[in-house]
């Protein structure tokens, strides 16, 4: 029994600590394409659509900061 406890509390803590890394990367990302939007509200709306379509694309997290520069900037041409 003493084994299932340790097995059930580990499992447990370490389900809670990818769960929170996950949030954390999520947050980050949108705080990111939010931060390049300014405090225009349509581009906010459309820089969270381009971070949308990056996570549908599989844009590498490494890649991910140029390539919403980049989709910032075409939000200008528009």
């Amino acid at each position: 029994m003493d084994y299932f406890i340790i097995f059930v509390t580990t499992a447990a803590g370490l389900y809670f600590h990818w769960w929170l890394y996950v949030r954390i990367k999520r947050w980050m990302d949108r705080d990111l394409a939010l931060a390049l939007a300014g405090n225009d509200e349509r581009k906010k709306a459309y820089m969270l659509q381009q971070l949308a379509n990056a996570q549908i694309q599989k844009i590498k997290r490494r890649d991910l900061p140029q390539w919403l520069k980049t989709a910032a900037t075409g939000y200008l041409d528009r």
